[in-house]
């Protein structure tokens, strides 16, 4: 099952990369309930190996592609990110190290994983992964764009995607059109 997931999260991965056109030195945030992915409700049956399977696929296609990901933390840590320090060097650190009871699976994979691991409050990432229904939005920058994936689904998780692009202030309409060339 680990194997499968891992694989499915790296093609999902790579279809969000694509759609987004996620340049190097990007950020990509991922929220991630293991819970969810095997049937449960989310929180309440945290499962490492299914999160380190996940967290795997996908920090492999960033490490290709030169993406930072940005592991979101859950509720219980406030919704904190789990980072490299490179990532986020005008951020503010703050002292929390997640647990997979405590923080999640994911994120906790992704402390373990990551060069110099951070926790940071918040981040403005610039396309988004929620595996889960875990509510990553706060951690997009402003205008995210839902990114429909061919598979909506991780085990038997509910999957979404978003993307950003610049707010469009004042002008004419045709301006959106010239944007988003």
């Amino acid at each position: 099952m680990e194997e499968n997931l891992r694989e499915r999260a790296y093609r999902l991965s790579s279809e969000l990369f694509e759609k987004a056109r996620l340049k190097k030195g990007q950020i990509l945030v991922v929220g991630c309930s293991s819970s969810e992915i095997c049937g449960e409700r989310i929180g309440t049956n945290s499962r490492p190996e299914i999160a380190e399977a996940v967290f795997s696929g996908i920090y492999r296609l960033c490490r290709e592609k030169g993406i930072y990901l940005a592991a979101q933390c859950c509720e219980h840590l406030n919704r904190a990110i789990i980072t490299e320090e490179e990532a986020v060097p005008q951020l503010d650190i703050v002292n929390v190290v997640p647990q997979p009871k405590a923080g999640g699976s994911f994120a906790t994979a992704a402390w373990q994983s990551f060069q110099n691991p951070v926790a940071v409050e918040e981040i403005r990432a610039d396309a988004g992964l929620d595996i889960g229904d875990t509510l990553i939005g706060m951690h997009l920058k402003r205008v995210a764009v839902p990114v429909r994936l061919a598979y909506r689904e991780l085990g038997k998780a509910h999957v979404s995607a978003a993307r950003v692009r610049p707010k469009f202030i004042g002008g004419e309409r045709a301006h959106y059109n010239d944007a988003l060339k």
